[in-house]
């Protein structure tokens, strides 16, 4: 409380203070004034001495309590305004605190409309799947009444004929029983075949519906490349036996192009480097060698997919993918069906791949800002919680990463597989043999290609 009171009292309890110490010494002075007032012309006597002396004394004692109240209000004044600056402070981290209040508050709330979303989302989809089964049910039951129909169609004719053969003759009576036996076995037949035909309906419905799920999943069929596409497609990518070829995959925005040039130890400014914007640039496959010549590398960075020239389900065939040496799968914001899509049909093709998640820095950067980081301040504090923020923020991005990527690869029946967390600048830095503080994979990443060519010259 005195923390707080204390820019308020400062103010009006030094004038207060200089109001009562004014007269004093005023009157101190006048005191003094009294005291060495030019003596008469006469001689002084014992009497005049005294007062004289006790008059100084006094003047004495007068400057000493001035002084001392001065000292004393120049104290005040200084606690005063001390409270008031930590009043301050005080202030401005509750303001700061209110702010990230505030912030978490709407975040909270955008999680909860992107759930509600979500619900909305699966109940339109448990509404149309519930609509397709009843109107199947509803079929299947026509087609089961159609079939009782048929059988009692055929049992009605054989009483028929049974009744006309009453009268004649055993020889018609027996024609009669032959003709209710086949009639019987017409009958067997009928109800065999509709069996057999639900059978085939519930069959076709279960293949309709898987097909449905995968259409909307974006997993299509793989078609296998015969021995001269596959000779085209090494022709199109200049595919060479004494080089190792890096295809650089992924949907549209994710980053291929600045993930080449770090590679090959270039920025986008570079001669010779991929282009990059913010807009997909790549638009057809680009071949990049190694800007190290003594590196057998060759660097091809494809067309996103997703994008209206190259469809995410045609995109490993299309891109004749099946040709390179090792894949790198890269990924930005989410891990998506296209790159399960890659993962899988690389997997048929026993071509190594590589799981990527690029622009960590600035992933952690945005953790930094939703945890409360609003500043570039160089003092000591500031430092010190920018630092502890960052340590907070790139553990909570690692952790997320890791367990969304361990996720969509179980849910998609694939074995569990490493994701390499880099960021160009700290991969140009070390390729450039430049001390970077921010790593987190980017040399597990650079080790593992070089030793998965090592592992292909070893079994050529």
């Amino acid at each position: 409380m005195g923390n707080v009171l204390a820019p308020m009292i400062g103010p009006v309890l030094v004038p207060v203070i200089g109001a009562v110490l004014a007269p004093m010494i005023g009157l101190a002075a006048i005191l003094l004034t009294c005291a060495f007032r030019p003596a008469d012309r006469e001689n002084p006597t014992l009497a005049h001495i005294q007062a004289r002396h006790e008059a100084e004394q006094a003047r004495e004692q007068a400057e000493q309590a001035a002084r001392v109240a001065q000292e004393r209000a120049q104290q005040i004044q200084r606690r005063a305004e001390q409270d008031g600056i930590q009043a301050r402070v005080r202030q401005e981290e509750a303001t700061q605190a209110a702010a990230r209040a505030t912030e978490e508050v709407k975040r909270m709330k955008a999680q909860m409309e992107e759930v509600a979303s979500a619900a909305r989302r699966a109940q339109e989809v448990t509404e149309v799947a519930a609509n397709t089964a009843r109107e199947e049910a509803a079929k299947l039951a026509r087609e089961s009444e159609e079939a009782r129909k048929r059988s009692k169609k055929i049992r009605k004719d054989a009483e028929r004929a049974a009744a006309a053969a009453k009268g004649k003759a055993k020889k018609a009576q027996k024609a009669a029983d032959e003709q209710r036996r086949k009639a019987e076995a017409s009958k067997t037949r009928a109800e065999e075949a509709a069996r057999k035909a639900a059978e085939e309906t519930r069959k076709a419905n279960v293949a309709k519906e898987e097909a449905e799920r995968r259409l909307k999943e974006g997993i299509r069929p793989v078609v296998t490349p015969t021995p001269a596409e596959l000779a085209a497609a090494k022709r199109r990518v200049q595919y060479r036996e004494d080089r190792f070829h890096f295809a650089v995959a992924g949907i549209s925005g994710s980053g291929k192009s600045s993930l080449v040039n770090a590679f090959r130890g270039l920025t986008g400014r570079d001669a010779g480097a991929a282009a990059v914007g913010v807009t997909e640039t790549t638009l057809e496959m680009a071949r990049y060698l190694d800007a190290n010549p003594e590196n057998p590398f060759v660097w091809y960075d494809l067309p996103g997919a997703g994008t209206i020239k190259c469809r995410d389900w045609q995109y490993f065939n299309e891109q004749g993918l099946y040709v390179f040496d090792c894949i790198l799968v890269l990924f930005d914001n989410r891990f998506t069906m296209t790159d399960i899509a890659i993962l899988v049909n690389a997997r048929r093709y026993n071509i190594p791949t590589y799981i990527i998640r690029s622009k960590a820095d600035q992933h952690i950067r945005n953790i930094m800002i939703d945890m409360g980081y609003d500043s570039e301040g160089g003092d000591e504090k500031e430092v010190e919680r920018r630092d502890e923020l960052r340590k907070a923020a790139r553990k909570i991005f690692i952790e997320e990463t890791r367990k969304t990527v361990q996720t969509n690869l179980k849910d998609a029946n694939l074995p569990d597989q490493r994701v390499y967390i880099v960021s160009n600048n700290s991969l140009l830095d070390i390729l450039l043999r430049k001390m970077s503080k921010k790593t987190i994979d980017e040399v597990d990443l650079l080790n593992d290609l070089v030793n998965q060519v090592y592992r292909k010259r070893v079994s050529q």
